[in-house]
């Protein structure tokens, strides 16, 4: 088994002939947890965007290789039924849908792509009601329309229990805290930890330091300008925190 899961090389993007990604550098091993972060407009989203395979980006330069497969080959779904899960910043409301529905259509899908047998209804309520503790969601969430009505801890909760009933190898979070009170955001770390493994990898994309104190990575890597700049453990976003990122601008920079 490779070590290496994820391993991006000299990734560029752009969006509407705009480059964005100008050179991304990334090794991901498995059991590890990485944090990206950076000012606004950096690129952090166009990475994650990139990697899952979210149409509106166009990758002009380098490759993103998925277990030693390049994900950039691959459709949306196809990344999705080899274990990539994208958490979105916004997450999509879906009316007429409901969870379950949606659940069970996807761990159908990702089942039958992996030549696994269907999950029988049993097994399947079995799996939802486990999962559903691990986020603290009252099973009357299950019959509601994806994500409709649902405050933004709600949401960010919802993307978390679909991501447990996916179990991704890796799952890429795209600022996860946007918009969590502290007690959501307790409950979505706790999500997460309960979920790291030695097989999986997370990659955390965040503005901010607090939501590392619930999701302690590994590395953390500092976006700017669309290339990574600076890359250190957690004791980074710590300093990020007490002195924000112009001074890791500046240094980049020669100031």
């Amino acid at each position: 088994m490779n070590d290496i899961l994820l391993e991006v090389k000299d990734l560029h993007a752009s969006v509407m002939e705009r480059e964005i990604l100008r050179g991304i550098n990334l090794t991901v091993r498995r059991g590890e947890v990485h944090a990206i972060m950076g000012p606004n407009g950096a690129g952090k989203s166009t990475l994650s965007g990139v990697l899952a395979g979210k149409p509106g980006y166009t990758v002009t330069g380098g490759d993103a290789l998925f277990d030693g497969e390049s994900l950039l080959t691959l459709t949306p779904e196809e990344r999705s039924w080899r274990g990539v899960f994208l958490g979105f910043q916004y997450p999509t409301e879906i009316p007429g849908v409901s969870n379950t529905q949606m659940l069970k259509s996807a761990v159908a899908a990702h089942r039958r792509a992996q030549n696994l047998p269907e999950l029988s209804s049993k097994e399947f309520i079995k799996l939802m009601d486990s999962k559903l503790t691990l986020v603290k969601m009252d099973r009357s969430f299950l019959s509601r329309g994806v994500n409709v009505g649902f405050s933004g801890g709600e949401k960010k909760r919802n993307e978390i229990f679909q991501m447990a009933m996916l179990s991704p190898q890796l799952a890429i979070l795209d600022e996860t805290d946007s918009g969590l009170d502290v007690d959501a955001l307790r409950i979505v770390g706790e999500g997460v930890n309960s979920l790291r493994s030695h097989d999986n990898v997370f990659i955390v994309i965040t503005h901010y330091q607090r939501l590392l104190d619930y999701i302690v990575p590994d590395v953390i890597h500092v976006l700017y300008n669309g290339q990574i700049i600076l890359t250190g453990d957690r004791s980074l976003a710590l300093e990020i925190e007490a002195r924000g990122y112009d001074w890791i601008i500046n240094q980049h920079n020669g100031k």
